[in-house]
């Protein structure tokens, strides 16, 4: 029975359908698979009762013949979706013991679907993070491992990235806002799309930073990808950013055909210092693409360069100003107070006690960019930066690229505690080649594409146009039919 875990969405998806397996069946297989991976931490609140009231519920559907494509299909949530009457903390000491009254949008249509919640799964602690090593609950592991070094499955979805990896799960929520699906998909060999700004509600998603957070699916495949991301996405009254446009069948759009797509390939993303393994990996899938049909251009990105230092000036300064929410009076933790002690002194120990060292950096870093007399000469001028960077976007768009294709990640997957120690900043270039597509509001996607001299998964990534994820998944499956990546971790845990 464990291995149903291993199948695709769209392999479980048709099996229900014939009757060869039951969701109950799928959800038991997952179940017994997390209770043996431990060692990865990877869930953080198990809903096994949950898990199988709605695997039997969509059995009941199945039958009934009224079975969209999600139906009783086992997934692992971000801990920074609510799930209504189950922890959902953020990885963060703060919202100790917080279980929502309602439920998160994504949450709710994938469960409008039929989709099956195993549990809650680890990340960065409000998703600050490339490490998954800021949470409360401690860090997940990496499945990927070399020799008797345990390596970090990127953040801050890194708890959905191992989970995927090692089979725990069909497929995972994620949530990106400067990679944090995309770099962990990538550290881990599997598929993770950041759709376009609005194209999935962020109502119910714990706030990072609201102009950058967007939710995606953290899958096995591209067409999983594909077929998760049509149940998340549909406009929400409840989102003042949810964009009211149709959603497409994704799934029928991927033909694998790109002949005659325009693929850009920016210039400025060759940084000194890339390793020769990335550049080569680069180069491949660059090959790979214009066999498959596709027209190689190059292109300028000029103002990439400022990407990374606009981001980390606009997400900390939005930080400072959600987390703002958190100070022990209304839900979460609260400091236990001496007497004499008034209101000041309890949103101070609560706020001290709850976040973590990285939660208070950014913060702090936001609150300063937003202080009188450097709001201009910081976070104004951080987002005209970012007007330009979407403004060469825009202009490459319009000159007739398709998609873009530049590495996911610097590097394969590091070993845990081998950055935490250095200069915060060498964590933050993690993020090099994902921010921009953040700051333009644009779809990103991950595909596994090759492996290091040391056997660990590297990802491609390609950029599409503003609500055009389908172009985007149909590019993305025709990269992953000709790398052909069937590499899988060796099971260690």
């Amino acid at each position: 029975m464990t291995e149903l875990s291993k199948l695709t969405i769209a392999a479980a998806r048709d099996a229900l359908r014939k009757g060869d397996v039951t969701s109950l069946e799928l959800t038991e297989g997952c179940l017994s698979e997390i209770d043996s991976a431990g060692a990865l931490n990877a869930f953080v609140h198990n809903t096994p009762d949950v898990a199988r009231e709605q695997a039997n519920a969509a059995d009941e559907r199945i039958k009934g013949g009224d079975a969209p494509a999600m139906c009783g299909i086992p997934l692992g949530i971000k801990d920074l979706f609510c799930t209504k009457g189950v922890a959902s903390q953020a990885a963060s000491g703060v919202l100790d013991g917080f279980k929502p009254e309602y439920e998160s949008t994504v949450t709710q249509n994938l469960f409008d679907a039929g989709a099956v919640m195993l549990g809650k799964l680890n990340m960065d602690e409000f998703a600050m993070g490339s490490s998954n090593e800021t949470s409360v609950y401690g860090n997940a592991v990496n499945p990927w491992k070399v020799d008797d070094r345990h390596l970090t499955p990127g953040g801050s979805s890194g708890g959905s990235a191992s989970a995927v990896a090692a089979d725990l799960c069909l497929a995972a929520t994620g949530t990106d806002t400067g990679g944090s699906i995309r770099q962990p998909a990538a550290f881990t060999g599997i598929t993770g799309i950041k759709p376009t700004y609005g194209r999935c509600s962020r109502w119910g998603i714990v706030a990072f930073a609201s102009s950058l957070d967007q939710a995606g699916p953290m899958t096995k495949d591209v067409r999983d990808a594909a077929i998760m991301l049509e149940a998340m996405c549909g406009h929400d009254p409840k989102d003042s950013t949810s964009a009211d446009i149709p959603v497409p069948d994704f799934e029928a759009m991927l033909t694998g055909d790109i002949k005659g797509k325009v693929i850009g390939i920016p210039r400025e993303y060759r940084m000194d210092g890339t390793p020769d393994e990335i550049e080569k990996l680069w180069a491949d899938g660059t090959a790979m693409l214009k066999d498959a049909g596709a027209e190689i251009r190059d292109i300028s990105l000029p103002h990439t360069k400022y990407a990374l230092p606009a981001y980390y000036v606009i997400a900390p300064a939005e930080a400072s100003s959600n987390l703002a929410r958190y100070d022990g009076v209304r839900y979460g933790h609260r400091a236990k107070l001496e007497q004499g002690d008034g209101i000041t002194e309890m949103y101070e120990k609560t706020r001290a006690e709850g976040f973590g060292d990285e939660v208070k950096r950014r913060v702090m870093v936001g609150t300063y960019v937003l202080s009188a007399g450097f709001y201009d000469a910081y976070y104004n001028r951080a987002r005209k930066v970012r007007t330009l960077i979407k403004r060469d976007f825009e202009q490459v768009f319009a000159d007739g690229v398709d998609a873009i294709l530049t590495p996911a990640t610097p590097s394969a997957a590091f070993g845990l505690g081998e950055m935490t120690d250095a200069d915060p900043v060498q964590m933050y270039l993690n993020d090099v080649f994902t921010v921009t597509v953040n700051l333009a509001g644009l779809p990103g996607i991950s595909v596994p594409a090759g492996v290091d001299k040391q056997g660990l998964p590297l990802g491609l990534q390609l950029i599409g146009r503003p609500w055009e994820e389908g172009d985007l998944l149909n590019t993305a499956y025709a990269l992953e039919q000709a790398a052909g990546f069937i590499a899988k971790p060796e099971k260690w845990w």
